[in-house]
This record gives C-alpha cells, structure tokens and sequence, in this order.
C-alpha cells in the first residue's frame, strides 16, 4: 500500500507541475486532502518557517527592484562583460552566479540574459555557449546564498543536531562547490555546438528579413537608462543587510538576550530583511506601490505557495511511511552515498524547486541517520529541474537568443541546458562531499 501512496504522491507532483508555480501548490493540496482523509495518514505542520523566510527575502529583494536597485546592479554586471566581451562564457555565468548569490532567487537574471546574448553574438561567440551556462549558474548559486530558503532550511534543522553546523560551515562547504561546478561548466561551454557560420540554424534566421535585421542591428543594453542615486543606496544597504546576517551568524553572542539560548537564524535572516527593507524604503522614497509589480516578487509569491503544497503534502506522506522503508533505504545510502544525491535531484526534477526537495528530502536523510556532513555536501544535488526543459528561467534564455543556438531539442532531453547543468551539478556535489569531510 506504501508504494502505491508513493506512486500516488509521484502523481500529483507530476499534475502539478503541468501547471508550474501556483498550480503545483493547490493541486499538492488536492494530494493532501486525499492522504488524509482517503488513505488515513496524521497530517504534518505546514511548512510555515520556510515559507515565512521566502516572503521576508523577497519582499526586501522587491523593495531593491522598486528602487531601482537591480537595475543598477544590471548596469555595473552589463559593464563588466562589454569590457571582457571575448571571455563572456566565463564572465557570464559568474555574473549570474552572483546575482543569485546575493538575492536568494535566480529570477533576477532575465534582464541580464539578453545582454550576455548581444555580446556574445557582437563578438562572433554562438551565444548558446554563455547563454545556457549563464542560465544553470543563476540556480546552482542558490545553495550557496545566505539568504536562500534552501540554505535557511538546511541551517535550521542542522543546527540544532550539531553545534559543527552553522551558516558559516554551511557556506564554507557551498560556495567552493557551486563556484567550482560553475568553472567547470563554463568551461566545457567554450567550444560547444557549431561556429555560427557553420550552424543551420542561425544561417536559416540570416536569410529571413525581420530575424536578419533583428540579429544584426539590434542592441541589448541597460547602460542607456539614468538611474538616481537612491538606486545605488539601495543596492549598498542590501549589501550591507548581508554581511550583517552573516556576522550575527559568525558572532552566536550577538543574538544571545540575557540566559536565554541564542535566537535562530532563520529568525535572524526574517527580521533583517524585513528590517533592512524597511530602511531602504525610508533611504530612497520608493513607491511602494511598485514593490508588487517587479518580477522578484511576483516569482517569489508563485514559490511560497508551490512550497506550501508540495512540502506539506509530501511530509505528510514521508513521516507516515518512514518507519516502513528506514532500514532498506538507510543501508543502501549508507553504502552508496551518491544514492541520496540521486534523490535529491529527481525529486527537484519533479518539484522544480531547490527549497521544496530540501523541505522534502532533509526530513528522510536526517531519519536515516545520515550524517550532517555528508547532507551538506550534497545540497547541490537539490538542482536538478534542469534536466526537463521546462523551468521559466530556462525557456526564457532560449526565447532571449535570437541566433536559435540555445534550444530545446528534437528529442527533448537533447536541449541546451542539459550538460552543463550535469557537469554542474555532479561536480559541486563531488566537491562539496570532499569538502564537507574536511570542515563539518
């Protein structure tokens, strides 16, 4: 009966994500309506904690974007590639990379995409080749993002196991991991795919009168837009927000009031953003009515919610089964340890979301019993909704090339993102498994 409720679950996720975003949450929802009251399971907590971080972050980030402070970084990313036009499958996926690395999403770098398209393409370079490795560098950064929900997860129910385990251990692990998997994968992206005046495709666009005049003449820039001065404060006080979290989580003493046991992180990370949100507001004069038209908020409402279903559906399902499977599955991982990994990342093909399969997943491994070290070292392996082309992050990059170099294939599977996003994600994981050992 268990196995079959798992194909039940598998299901739903699999209905869901036809939808995407909202659509996965509420028919996750539907799922757990039918675990509960047809196939008898206790329901677990919502996942309120992971939820509640998500909305501080983003409604900071949102505040940023409102204030104009995105597109500043956007201008100071776009002048750092045009003056390293001829190594933008290096510099492009560190930009996005970083971006990521500071906001906590990778939604941020579809105004940047089409920038790195337009120089690559003004420098003879097939745009596939930073394009796609941009894409998968913008979500492999999330798990080492303070400020990630991925990250926050992990870190909260880590740390209360081992006192080895905190924000700078966790960061100290990922981000060597991901900037590794990141140079890699740029640097298999150097000499993909055809030259563009050996590939078919882009000399098919070439003889059509609007894509010629469109390759040819248009320029993708951000550098002609003056931005105010606030816009720059905004970015420096987000920044300022950062190294603050990670200086209160370095420093157990500064959140420590009276006898009490230090405040969580994930507490911490909840009201600096809300708090340094609020300052930037007060800083720059934002509109606050613009805070939710931007594209950092919009997709981190459509991730609160997904997660909202999805987890709890799927907690639902794993506290009531775990005792059946603990003793097969803990043998089998405590073996082969590369087996967690692999759940991890067809969970996150299903799910399409680096916080929801850690909401879903780090629950069973800590049930096993596996050790922290080995769970942190394989977070990267919670990117893996590469592998179906069907993530917004990845279909707009392919819309944004106007050569129709970076694509999705005749066979599906055979689509652009498909081996960086490996040579990313097997690397990381290899690094931070090694890496791990050494420091937690």
């Amino acid at each position: 009966m268990l196995y079959l409720e798992f194909l039940f679950l598998l299901l739903v996720l699999y209905a869901g994500s036809r939808f995407g975003g909202i659509g996965l949450g509420v028919v996750s929802g539907l799922g757990l309506l039918v675990e509960v009251f047809i196939f008898r399971m206790p329901p677990t907590s919502p996942p309120i904690t992971v939820m509640l971080i998500i909305l501080a972050v983003v409604t900071c980030a949102s505040i940023l974007e409102a204030a104009g402070g995105l597109k500043y970084m956007l201008q100071i990313a776009e002048r750092i590639l045009r003056s390293n036009p001829k190594r933008v499958t290096i510099v492009g996926p560190l930009v996005t990379y970083v971006m990521t690395f500071m906001l906590g999403t990778g939604h941020a770098v579809y105004s940047i995409m089409p920038i790195i398209g337009d120089v690559a393409l003004k420098n003879g370079i097939r745009p596939e080749r930073p394009m796609a490795a941009s894409s998968v560098a913008s979500q492999l950064a999330i798990t080492a993002s303070p400020i990630s929900a991925a990250v926050v997860y992990y870190l909260a129910q880590l740390s209360t196991i081992t006192d080895s385990v905190n924000l700078l251990s966790i960061l100290m692990v990922t981000i060597p991991a991901t900037l590794g998997g990141t140079l890699l994968l740029s640097l298999y992206s150097l000499r993909r795919g055809k030259e563009l005046e050996d590939d078919p495709e882009y000399q098919r666009r070439l003889q059509d009168p609007v894509w010629r005049d469109q390759i040819l003449h248009t320029t993708k820039t951000s550098l002609n837009e003056q931005l105010p001065r606030s816009a720059m404060h905004a970015v420096i006080l987000f920044v300022i927000a950062l190294v603050t979290i990670v200086i209160v989580a370095m420093v157990p003493e500064i959140r420590t009031i009276g006898d009490a046991a230090p405040i969580s992180m994930s507490l911490i990370i909840q009201m600096m953003m809300l708090g340094f949100g609020g300052l930037i507001l007060l800083v720059t004069r934002t509109n606050v009515q613009k805070v939710p038209e931007g594209v950092v908020f919009k997709s981190g409402m459509v991730a609160a919610i997904a997660i909202f279903g999805i987890a709890w559906m799927s907690d639902t399902y794993f506290q009531y089964a775990m005792p059946s499977f603990k003793s097969g599955i803990t043998e089998m991982v405590q073996g082969y340890p590369w087996t967690f990994a692999l759940a991890l990342f067809t969970v996150s093909v299903v799910v399409n979301s680096q916080a929801a399969t850690a909401r879903m997943m780090l629950p069973v491994g800590l049930a096993m019993g596996l050790n922290p070290a080995l769970l942190i070292g394989l977070m990267p392996a919670t990117y893996g909704y590469f592998f179906i082309p069907n993530y917004p992050s990845d279909i707009a990059t392919v819309n944004f090339d106007v050569t129709g170099t970076t694509k999705i294939g005749k066979w599906y599977f055979n689509h652009s993102f498909m081996m960086p996003g490996l040579i990313g994600v097997i690397s990381a994981c290899c690094i931070g498994y090694v890496l791990a050992q050494i420091m937690i």
